[in-house]
């Protein structure tokens, strides 16, 4: 019994005896549980209620005890509970006291933290009213001792004079001073200052030539008459509107709020945050301080940088007509390019490789007086998204369709641009001069994607043309002039500008370049502005004939120079008021756009990393770098990467840039082992050098037929080459001989067809496939023998195998290996 877990009692007796447990945990006694064999008892714990009922048992009556349990027993067991009991009494009783104890201990400690608080915060009170008492003293002693350096008081005629003028009073005291500054310095020389400036020295003129201020004397004044009427006056808080963003500096918080940079820190301090004045604090924090100094808050975040850019609505009185931005568009070779050349008179395609135009040209054309702005777009199916960007910025489609070619597929994404633009469309029928032209061929295909002309009943003007005759070209212009009087066309020349990148390029000696669509306001040299994640101030603006300008009014396209970086193609362009908001909306959008790859480029959940991996293994990469002449073409050959591929080999742009190939490129294709691309650059000497040591490819373009092409024959090597099996013969085993030191030997007649040693083969019992592989031997009469024909007889034996048997069929075939190509 004298364990503190549970104990089991068993009692002696016969058959009918049964157990008793009594149960002991932690110093509590729970109730005697006696079990017999036909009932079971409850016998109650000390000082308990007693147990009723026909299963109860108590000492004083013997009858009902369970058999087998004395008086000294039943003695034993309830003095054991009582124990028990007086025992746990006890320790609740010791474990009060202790708690009593330590709360006496926790208010002593608390009283004497607050006694020498209020004791520290008295004495400091103490000291500052001493201080100030002390102060006073001092200035009423000096304010006495200058009244008795002054001179005999004046007569009383001079006395309502210098009542009715107290400046003049203020004036003649530095001429008094001067007079005992020159008394006191008879016996020097020169009459210089000797020895080293004091504060009562600087105060009281002793200089020789320091005067002390008309204003100084007025405020004075001022804290004379405040000391005579009562004691000086409390100066009003200026509560100021503190803008706050979601982490800012402590001293910069400190300047916001026009307090003293100790006294913000002693606050962070006071709430626990041990920090200095050039540690950054969140706003949460930063709320609270500007709250405990008395000024309200107000919350920025980090886009609100670019709230400087100016949005207001133009008035309808501002206004002017600009003119039009006609955008020429349609299917590869149809003769955009010819076209405006035909009307600006200037031979563009020549210039072009391969006759295909690869950049987006703005050019601005003198109609008659009237300027028209152009933008040609490349017909290639790359530069869809170059031509989609073309269509952003445009007013006026015109689609260029040739006579012998019809409707083609570039010419209905053309038509899809247009229409998702919302803009009108002008369909000029190109190259009717040529043999086989059919304009009304043209014109019924046309109809099948929702564009009916004027001469089937619709809406759309057509133009019949020629670029090489000229024939047509003025109705064209008669049509677009007709357009764009009915759009009234209308932008405010006086207001910051704003516009759309068509181009970016990274030009050798100029740097970053950008072809900028001027569409609202005007473009002025020296102007600063922000563009995409890049900034600049306007070092020199270009036209479209290569003339320097001092200003882009609406709808002139320009070239841009003074960039910091190379713009996206399609970024807008806003002017804005100082370096300091342009460098930040720059960095506030590279950040958020770095950010976004991030957030794109990593797994959402471990499952889809662990699939994306899997996915990756059985994929075959070809690595590639890209360099481009501008910004467009870059985007639009990674978008040409990036469709080749197929669930087993894809292509991967590492880095795609602007400008010249560098060595840093030739760097990074070496650790990847990828070759370059340069698409209308090249390299420079160092680059050329050190490809040509580490042995790195580079290759140069100006079509983008040809890169996409050789991109696709590279990576079509990377496919796993095709298996395709060619039947050849087939063969009956008639016996089977056990042979010594070869095994099993099948006596076959060929059937069909021919056996090649060099074959495989498959053995086929009842038309099931039971084996695959490959003959050890094959021999005519005993003669081993390359081949058998058809119709002879043969000996067999399979590599590795000798589960053959009579009737069975051998199955002879031979595998090719076929290249497979990328669709």
């Amino acid at each position: 019994m004298s364990d503190d877990g549970k104990k089991t009692l068993g009692l002696r007796g016969g058959p009918r005896a049964g157990n008793v447990k009594q149960s002991f945990s932690h110093g509590r006694t729970k109730n005697v549980v006696v079990e017999t064999k036909r009932k079971r008892v409850v016998v109650p714990k000390p000082g308990g209620a007693k147990p009723s009922g026909p299963g109860s048992v108590s000492k004083g009556d013997p009858s009902k005890r369970p058999a087998g349990i004395s008086d000294a027993e039943m003695d034993r067991r309830l003095k054991a509970v009582q124990a028990a009991k007086a025992r746990e009494a006890e320790d609740t009783a010791r474990r009060a006291e202790e708690e009593k104890a330590r709360d006496e201990e926790r208010q002593r400690r608390r009283a004497e933290a607050e006694a020498k608080e209020r004791e520290i915060k008295e004495r400091e009170e103490r000291a500052k009213a001493r201080a100030e008492e002390d102060a006073r003293k001092k200035r009423e002693a000096e304010e006495a001792a200058r009244r008795a350096a002054a001179a005999p008081a004046p007569a009383p005629d001079e006395q309502r004079s210098a009542k009715s003028a107290p400046a003049r009073k203020q004036v003649q005291e530095p001429r008094r001073d001067d007079n005992q500054r020159q008394n006191r310095g008879k016996g020097r020389d020169d009459g210089r200052r000797s020895g080293k400036l004091t504060v009562n020295q600087a105060l009281s003129g002793g200089d020789g030539g320091r005067q002390r201020s008309l204003a100084s004397m007025k405020r004075k004044q001022e804290r004379a008459r405040q000391k005579a009427l009562g004691g000086a006056e409390q100066r009003e808080k200026i509560v100021r509107d503190v803008q706050v963003p979601e982490a800012i500096v402590v001293s910069e918080l400190a300047n916001r709020m026009a307090e003293k940079v100790p006294d913000v820190v002693k606050a962070l301090m006071q709430m626990g945050m041990m920090v200095n004045q050039n540690q950054t604090i969140d706003q949460d924090t930063a709320e609270l301080i500007v709250e405990e100094f008395g000024h309200k808050i107000v919350r920025v975040s980090d886009a609100d940088v670019e709230d400087v850019i100016d949005t207001v609505e133009d008035d309808d009185a501002d206004l002017k007509s600009r003119p039009p931005v006609i955008t020429v568009m349609g299917h590869v070779d149809h003769g955009k390019t010819s076209v405006l050349d035909a009307i600006r008179n200037a031979k563009v395609v020549a210039g072009e490789a391969g006759g295909i135009t690869q950049h987006i040209g703005a050019y601005q054309v003198d109609q008659d007086g009237a300027l028209l702005t152009f933008l040609d777009t490349p017909g290639h199916a790359a530069f869809t998204s170059m031509r989609a960007r073309g269509a952003q910025v445009t007013d006026i489609v015109v689609l260029v369709v040739a006579a012998d070619d019809a409707v083609m597929p570039q010419t209905v994404e053309a038509i899809a641009h247009a229409k998702a633009a919302e803009v009108p469309m002008i369909v000029a029928i190109n190259k009717i001069d040529l043999e086989g032209a059919n304009p009304d061929k043209v014109r019924a295909d046309l109809l099948q994607h929702e564009v009916i002309v004027e001469k089937m009943s619709g809406e759309v003007q057509d133009v019949e043309v020629s670029a090489i005759n000229g024939t047509g070209l003025n109705e064209l212009l008669e049509a677009i002039a007709l357009q764009a009087e009915i759009l009234e066309l209308k932008a405010n020349p006086e207001r910051a500008a704003s516009g759309a990148v068509i181009e970016a390029q990274l030009d050798v000696g100029r740097g970053p370049v950008a072809t900028v669509l001027v569409q609202n306001g005007t473009l002025k040299q020296g102007d600063i502005f922000v563009v995409g994640e890049q900034w600049g101030k306007v070092r020199a603006l270009v036209d479209d004939k290569g003339n320097r300008v001092k200003t882009a009014g609406p709808s002139a396209p320009v070239e841009v120079l003074g960039l910091n970086g190379t713009p996206e193609a399609g970024d807008v362009l806003n002017v804005v008021d100082t370096e300091a908001q342009a460098r930040e909306i720059a960095e506030y959008r590279a950040q958020a756009a770095k950010d976004k790859r991030a957030a794109a480029g990593a797994a959402v959940t471990l499952d889809q990393l662990m699939a994306n991996a899997k996915a990756d293994e059985n994929v075959s990469e070809l690595p590639i770098l890209v360099k481009a002449d501008v910004q467009g073409s870059a985007e639009a050959i990674v978008q040409a990467m990036e469709k080749i591929g197929n669930d087993e080999v894809r292509v991967r742009v590492l880095h795609s840039g602007v400008g010249a190939i560098t060595e840093s490129d030739i760097g990074l294709a070496e650790a990847s082992a990828a070759p370059v691309v340069g698409f209308n650059v090249r390299a420079n000497a160092s680059a050329r050098n050190t490809a040509n040591q580490k042995g790195v490819e580079i290759r140069y373009y100006s079509v983008i037929y040809d890169l996409v092409d050789d991109v696709k024959a590279a990576a079509s090597g990377l496919l796993s080459a095709e298996i395709r099996e060619h039947f050849i013969g087939y063969a009956n085993i008639k016996e089977v001989f056990k042979v010594s030191g070869v095994g099993k030997v099948a006596g076959c007649l060929v059937t069909e067809g021919v056996a090649r040693r060099s074959a495989g083969v498959r053995l086929l019992r009842d038309n099931v496939v039971i084996h695959e592989g490959t003959l050890k031997t094959l021999k005519r009469f005993k003669d081993e023998v390359a081949e058998v024909q058809s119709g002879q007889e043969c000996g067999m034996a399979f590599e590795n195998y000798d589960d053959i048997r009579a009737d069975d069929v051998i199955e002879i075939f031979e595998r090719e290996e076929v290249e497979r190509k990328l669709d």
